[in-house]
């Protein structure tokens, strides 16, 4: 592998970018391809280019035949993360539980009286209005976002900013009465009802979750059904066109 190669490796894990290394076997001609643009030997090469965009999808390396050649796919993508918005009781359940897992944790909130290291040892706590903190940290489809401070001040605006991103999964803590008003203050902010139907509200698996703990299982139960039906739905075409 080229140095240039693995200092575009190490820049891309370090900006949560997806990128796969194509490598073709027989000479070590490479390509690194992205979702928005591919570089090296092999970046004209278009079945190569797509077939490694369709590994990135899935997230899975492997080895495929293209042009009489064998490609080793190799995936790079960011570990799944987590954000939390709201440094409440149940995010102090969720967030443990999902560090478990091996979610990338993040809590934020602005009051610094709730999201504080003590509250949350060992998670990324961040001081700031969600929509703010998006901005720095970037939103990807690795991404699942979650809301549970009740407060349209702080909830609404993570959610805008989630319902425009990629993120995998939105969920919004709150009653199917709080859902109904919180989508026509969303409304009101140009979400569309397309949009709006990725929350998953109120959020969690129905299994009458009613301590903190409870909750935050039902919560990440959701998250880890959603994504893994992604994953299902994206492996579909391939199965098929096999």
């Amino acid at each position: 592998m080229k140095a240039t190669t693995i200092a575009a490796l190490r820049q891309a894990r370090e900006t949560r970018q997806a990128v796969t290394l194509a490598t073709r076997l027989g000479d070590a001609a490479e390509a690194l391809v992205y979702p928005d643009r591919a570089e090296g030997e092999l970046a004209s090469d278009a079945a190569i280019v797509a077939a490694a965009r369709q590994a990135m999808v899935l997230g899975r390396s492997e080895t495929v035949e293209l042009g009489g050649h064998k490609i080793f796919l190799n995936v790079y993508v960011p570990p799944a993360r987590l954000i939390i918005v709201g440094a409440v009781h149940i995010a102090q359940a969720l967030a443990p539980m999902a560090t478990m897992l091996d979610f990338d944790v993040t809590v934020v909130d602005p009051r610094g009286a709730w999201a504080t290291g003590q509250r949350f040892p060992g998670v990324k706590v961040v001081q700031e209005w969600a929509d703010e903190a998006f901005e720095k940290m970037g939103l990807d489809a690795s991404t699942a976002v979650v809301t549970l401070t009740h407060d349209p001040k702080l909830d609404d605006p993570a959610l805008e900013s989630a319902l425009r991103s990629d993120v995998f999964y939105v969920g919004a803590l709150g009653s199917k009465r709080t859902h109904a008003k919180r989508q026509e203050r969303l409304a009101e902010a140009g979400i569309t009802e397309e949009q709006f139907a990725r929350i998953h509200g109120p959020v969690g698996l129905n299994i009458g979750a009613k301590s903190p703990a409870e909750i935050a299982v039902s919560i990440l139960g959701q998250v880890i059904e959603v994504r893994a039906r992604r994953r299902e739905a994206l492996a579909a075409p391939k199965a098929a066109a096999a």
